[in-house]
């Protein structure tokens, strides 16, 4: 999904950490999660219950974390350098490819053989990554308000939000947003090959992905 970017400088380890973490924390809670909502597993609730919040808390805080630290590490934001900026400003739009939102949605969908070469992000990405500490602060609300030590204190956006049933609707609903999600997100990641799952989860860098830079700046040019 971030095409071009297959290096150290795109992907600092600190970030690295934060993607396992969300991933074996979105696991657990999907897994228990079922398991809470279908029974099927007997003697094993009490677990499910205790993972389920143990990680509800752990994806939360990871992605904290990780919002901060955008505002403090730094990464390369385009494909053709590894020069460095604070990593908050990858996730804004860039004079690089803020033009090209309808551009990488035909590539998505196929109605495009190349996609644009300009940036870490592509605009589609910038978009939904955005969007996921909303989603995560969603489930982390709505878990609270169902979770039996702070029902009291969230019984009155409980009641804003139609009662405790329409929360575990929302919050079991929210549940397939994520699964959705990390199927996207793992398919257009490797639509070209596996570098980045290799980089995220091994450090390891694509071979050969040292672009000539005065290419990449034509190629963004012919795109805009």
């Amino acid at each position: 999904m971030a095409h071009l970017a297959h290096y150290d400088e795109a992907h600092p380890l600190p970030f690295r950490i934060t993607h396992w973490i969300n991933l074996v924390a979105m696991i657990f809670l999907i897994i228990s999660g079922c398991i809470i909502h279908f029974p099927f597993v007997p003697g094993v609730m009490g677990v499910a219950r205790g993972a389920h919040i143990l990680f509800g808390f752990v994806l939360t805080i990871n992605c904290l974390v990780r919002v901060i630290m955008a505002f403090v590490v730094k990464s390369a934001p385009t494909g053709g350098t590894r020069a460095v900026v604070k990593d908050y400003k990858t996730w804004l739009p860039q004079a690089d490819n803020r033009h090209q939102l309808g551009a990488w949605i035909k590539y998505y969908l196929f109605m495009k053989k190349d996609h644009p070469q300009s940036a870490k992000l592509g605009v589609p990405q910038k978009i939904s990554y955005l969007l996921i500490p909303v989603l995560i602060l969603i489930m982390f609300i709505t878990g609270l308000c169902i979770w039996g030590p702070t029902m009291g204190a969230t019984a009155g956006l409980t009641a804003a939000l139609g009662g405790t049933m329409a929360v575990r609707i929302i919050h079991y609903f929210m549940m397939f947003v994520f699964i959705i999600f990390i199927f996207i997100h793992v398919y257009l990641a490797n639509i070209e090959g596996f570098a980045p799952s290799k980089l995220m989860f091994f450090g390891k860098e694509h071979e050969g992905l040292h672009y000539d830079v005065e290419r990449h700046v034509v190629l963004a040019e012919e795109q805009k």
